[in-house]
């Protein structure tokens, strides 16, 4: 069965106010058999098109968006050349939004859109066209693919990507300092007409800022604008389509500006001078009072370090600057007296530590004041003459002697007179005592170098009128030396001579010491005394070196006739008043070997002759110790073998 496809045409009829628009696509031969001519129907006028070797010719279709109508919106008429009008073709319309959107009468062909279409939502919808045979549903034309484009309308007014803009600008700017840029879109077609062309104008603002028209560029507009005088501005763009025409849609949007500090107000002081009073006794680093320096800037502009440049206490104040509140601390840098200068004058000054050089013409960032420090009489007490005292006294003086003076004076305008007294936790045994009224310090005991060389006392001196008001010091009292010491031996002189010693031989040598200084070294002298130099078995011989030797003075000693001689020895010094000693050198006689080592003393005596020696007593006394304890060995190690275990050589007691 041969099939024969014929052609039929899209008519789109938009009659008065539903316009409608066609424009020829590209042609296009799929094969059917050739027809002289296919007529187009719009509204009741026909037009004829000749086409050659293609069965469609189709044209890309405008419809007007945001119908406003209360019928269905015609959009155009579906026509073949096979339609005889006897209702045996039937018409079928797909693709985007068909059957919902766009709906075709499927007898006669004509389309209508059932919506308001909104080109904003979607500008172009394609569809497909075809015509059937009701009776075999074989389509007698191919399927073709057309589209609808929906033509715009100014219906979007321009809307800025914020609501509200915040921007900044330094203040004093130069006209046509760039400050920020506004920006509005447009949803309209920017490719049709003037609905999407936007332009920017200034509502509120003026004179201060401008608009570029095209780019939404705001720039400053007036010069000099000084942010102490106001800081906050707000403008109002508004961005208008159709090129600005009458009839156009708007948008605005505000725009809140901000004028930056810059550094264009140097610092001053709102006094020429200020006055502070400050009492004698503060203490250093103190601070006395607080100046400031007003700046208008802010920020790091309004930072000011402050700093005394002249005046008469420049050494004894000092300023520093408060980073929090940015005043400056006039603080006490010495000790003030009153009694010595009561006023003071300072000059200070205040000065920016961040300067912009643009502004350098408006004149020196920086102010000066001045400065004037009372000092205040405050009641003080005694000071004394000096920080410590020290003073010498000899240890032989009488009691009740003076050894020197304190003295403190109140140093305030009265003058109050002072009161003096030692403290007696650093004097326990009340050695010393004072003079309440001159500060003379006397002895009340006896002094002793040789006990106690130095004494460290404390002196109170005190108003009389108010005796809270106290001061101390120390008193460093040395004990000099008197010679009133004889001199002595090192040591506890024991010795011994052989029985058969020799004449003028050595036996002891001696030394002596002294618990006086002397300031040359002493020199001490050595000899016998007077009621032992004559007959005297032995002789005393001075080194001249503070030592001295005992020499023999005959030849053998016999221990039963003198078992022990005591030989007295002087002993002298050199200084004034000299002071000498006799001490006793004790000498036993002992038997002795060859070489004059000694063997035995008078602790053998003589042998009597109705008993022993002692030496034979202590013989006879060790041999029993030694019996008796070999025989207290031998019972531990019976009793050992009885109540314990032998383990080697070692036994366990059980």
């Amino acid at each position: 069965m041969m099939i024969t496809y014929h052609c039929f045409w899209l008519l789109f009829w938009v009659g008065q106010p539903h316009q409608s628009f066609s424009s020829p696509l590209s042609k296009r031969t799929r094969g059917f058999p050739e027809k002289e001519k296919v007529l187009e129907l719009s509204g009741n006028n026909r037009k004829e098109f000749t086409r050659s070797k293609r069965s469609w010719m189709w044209n890309q279709f405008f419809l007007l968006e945001e119908y406003t109508g209360s019928d269905y919106q015609y959009v155009g008429k579906l026509h073949s050349d096979q339609d005889r009008g006897d209702g045996s073709l039937k018409y079928i319309l797909s693709g985007d939004g068909a059957g919902d959107l766009f709906i075709i009468n499927e007898n006669t062909g004509d389309i209508q859109a059932t919506k308001r279409l909104d080109r904003e939502e979607k500008p172009v919808y394609i569809l497909r066209a075809q015509a059937i045979n009701r009776r075999t549903g074989r389509p007698v034309e191919p399927e073709s693919e057309f589209i609808i484009k929906i033509h715009d309308i100014n219906d979007n007014e321009p809307m800025f990507t914020k609501d509200v803009y915040n921007a900044s600008v330094p203040e004093m700017s130069d006209v046509g300092t760039f400050v920020v840029q506004v920006t509005a879109t447009d949803a309209d077609d920017p490719t049709y007409g003037n609905s999407a062309k936007v332009v920017y104008s200034i509502l509120q603002g003026q004179p201060y800022f401008s608009v570029e028209s095209e780019s939404g560029i705001i720039k400053t507009a007036l010069l000099n604008m000084d942010r102490e005088n106001r800081e906050q501005y707000q403008v109002v763009i508004q961005a208008k389509d159709m090129g600005g025409q009458m009839g156009g849609l708007s948008g605005t949007t505000t725009v809140n500006i901000t004028l930056t500090d810059v550094n264009d107000n140097p610092p001053r002081f709102p006094q020429s001078t200020y006055q502070f009073k400050t009492p004698e006794s503060a203490p250093p680093e103190s601070p006395i009072g607080r100046i400031k320096a007003n700046d208008a800037d802010v920020g790091e502009n309004a930072k000011i370090e402050y700093s005394i440049t002249e005046g008469d206490g420049s050494d004894m104040f000092g300023v520093i600057t408060d980073k929090d509140t940015q005043e400056g601390i006039i603080t006490v840098k010495k000790a003030l007296d009153f009694e010595k200068k009561k006023l003071y004058t300072l000059k200070v000054e205040a000065a920016n530590t961040h300067v912009d050089p643009r502004f350098l013409y408006l004149g020196p960032f920086k102010d000066s004041t001045t400065v004037r420090i009372l000092v205040e009489d405050v009641d003080e007490p005694p000071v004394f003459s000096r920080p410590a005292y020290i003073l010498e006294v000899k240890e032989d003086v009488p009691i009740n002697s003076i050894i020197g003076t304190v003295t403190a004076q109140d140093p305030d305008v009265a003058k109050n007179p002072v009161k003096y007294s030692v403290d007696r936790h650093t004097d326990m045994d009340r050695v010393f005592n004072i003079n309440s009224g001159n500060g003379s310090i006397f002895t009340s005991k006896p002094l002793d170098r040789e006990t106690s060389l130095w004494h460290n006392i404390t002196v109170i001196a005190a108003e009389i009128n108010n005796p809270k008001q106290s001061s101390r010091v120390p008193v460093f009292i040395k004990v000099l030396d008197v010679n009133d010491n004889a001199p002595e031996f090192a040591m506890f002189y024991e010795t011994f001579v052989c029985e058969n010693a020799k004449a003028e031989q050595l036996i002891q040598t001696l030394s002596a010491v002294d618990k006086d200084d002397s300031f040359t070294g002493h020199q001490f002298s050595f000899s016998l005394a007077p009621e032992a130099t004559s007959g005297s078995n032995f002789t005393i011989q001075d080194n001249r070196d503070n030592t001295a030797g005992i020499f023999t003075r005959k030849n053998r000693y016999n221990r039963h006739e003198m078992s022990t001689y005591l030989l007295p020895v002087v002993i002298s010094d050199s200084d004034y008043p000299v002071q000498s000693s006799t001490e006793t050198v004790t000498i036993r006689v002992c038997a002795c070997d060859h070489r004059g080592k000694m063997q035995s003393c008078n602790a053998e005596a003589l042998i009597h002759p109705t008993g022993l020696s002692t030496g034979a007593l202590i013989a006879i006394l060790l041999c029993i110790i030694i019996l008796l304890e070999r025989a207290r060995r031998q019972m531990e190690v019976v009793t050992v073998q009885h109540r314990g275990t032998f383990v080697g050589d070692k036994i366990f007691i059980i």
